[in-house]
């Protein structure tokens, strides 16, 4: 049973609530689910739980009159055996993008404030069944992700203390023992080649079997392309489909790892694609890293919306588009060239998405210098480079010395703690997770 982060901050939500229902949303397959089922019998004596996916009919609970007692009465006919009672029992709303009435209704929960109310959904983003959004004022939201680095470590066993000492160590910039660097590199390449989605994690650690990981990363992605042929409109379902595919291409076969829309098909040009990757976007499907003009505080107003690098919001479906023999390369250790490289970089991309990091990227043609990521912390702006090999960050270095406003860089690479006469601080991959 995998441990994860949000359990936290549902138990957070529940002790701060102030008149306010919850949506945990994020892409499908990442265990929005299991993590409020799992919740809800470690705090409550009963759960309620309607998915509108598996039980349609379950809409007529929140067909009539909006009032909590009438839709608690029809909660308690359609369920006898429960008791449903206030702070004693969770009504969780699952697929609730199914049903927009159970969407109106949470405000009227929220303002009665009698009944803990948890909704999900995956696709909330792209509004394919409603006029109105979820009400403003009355939800809070989560967002689940896939397995962070951390989180499959717990997964593999790694007691809370071990973690914490990589902690210290990067927090103290000391060096790591080699012993201790080794193995974690074993693991993060390990989790690279698995992701972070519950159930091919679960997989790999029941069955320590990658074939049986890559059936489950493949059924996932099937998955994510019935959504887009089931969900998105006819204009756009054929389009989403090839720009999505294309990912494992564009990021793992080219040097140039910018979205090109010639690697779709011969000839095609934004205009005709550029509202398919929009949609991927909104359906929590993909996330991007934005082309930035300038390396300043504040990154959003330098970016360009037209040059962007699109990724897969988990490493398992990226995966899952390419040859099973990739596993095993990365396992092993034996990639080269740009596949190597473009796989730390998505590696890189997914630790920083994941602990909420709008993402930036900075390339100038005239200079030839380009920066892999960028991103704000505490309103510093952190430039940082991904290495594959034991290089010089050199464009990191120019742009430390035209930019004096930069107070921290990072270079990414499989080596040890340390920080050059430049001050750029290199760390090891796997403790991106950790910044």
């Amino acid at each position: 049973m995998l441990k994860r982060k949000i359990t936290k901050l549902l138990k957070y939500w529940v002790k701060h609530k102030d008149k306010k229902c919850l949506v945990v949303q994020g892409a499908r397959q990442t265990g929005k689910t299991f993590a409020v089922e799992r919740f809800a019998k470690e705090q409550y004596e009963e759960l309620v739980e309607i998915n509108f996916q598996q039980t349609p009919s379950a809409a007529e609970v929140f067909s009539g009159d909006l009032t909590v007692d009438n839709m608690v009465t029809a909660l308690r006919f359609r369920f006898p055996d429960k008791k449903i009672m206030p702070k004693k029992t969770l009504i969780f709303i699952d697929e609730i993008q199914e049903c927009t009435d159970a969407i109106t209704a949470l405000k009227f929960f929220a303002l009665d404030n009698r009944y803990d109310v948890i909704a999900s959904g995956s696709l909330l983003g792209i509004d394919y069944k409603r006029s109105s959004s979820y009400p403003v004022g009355y939800v809070d939201y989560l967002t689940l992700h896939g397995l962070d680095f951390e989180e499959f470590l717990w997964g593999l066993g790694l007691s809370e203390d071990l973690i914490a000492s990589l902690r210290s160590y990067l927090k103290e910039r000391k060096v790591i023992p080699t012993a201790v660097h080794t193995q974690m590199m074993e693991y993060f390449r390990l989790f690279t080649a698995i992701g972070g989605m519950p159930e091919a994690v679960q997989k790999y650690v029941d069955t320590r079997d990658f074939r049986d990981v890559d059936a489950v990363q493949r059924h996932i992605l099937q998955g994510y392309l019935y959504d887009i042929a089931h969900y998105a409109t006819a204009e756009e379902k054929l389009k989403a489909e090839k720009c999505y595919l294309t990912l494992g291409r564009q990021l793992l076969d080219k040097e140039n790892h910018k979205f090109q829309y010639k690697e779709i098909e011969h000839g095609a040009r934004a205009q005709k694609y550029y509202s398919s990757i929009e949609w991927l976007l909104r359906s929590d499907i993909v996330h991007l890293c934005r082309l930035v003009s300038a390396v300043r505080y504040e990154l959003d107003d330098y970016k360009r919306d037209d040059f962007f690098r699109a990724y897969t919001t988990d490493l398992s479906l990226l995966l899952a588009m390419k040859d099973f023999s990739l596993k095993q390369h990365i396992v092993e250790n034996t990639l080269t060239g740009n596949t190597k490289g473009g796989l730390y970089e998505c590696a890189l991309a997914d630790a920083l998405y994941k602990k909420g990091f709008p993402l930036y990227f900075y390339k100038n043609e005239s200079t030839r210098k380009e920066l892999d990521f960028i991103i704000q912390i505490d309103g510093q702006v952190v430039p940082i480079e991904v290495k594959s090999s034991a290089k010089r960050a050199s464009s990191l270095s120019a742009i430390l010395k035209k930019e004096k406003n930069l107070t921290c860089a990072y270079k990414f690479a499989d080596e040890n703690i340390g920080t050059s006469e430049d001050g750029i601080i290199t760390l090891p991959l796997y403790l991106a997770a950790f910044i």
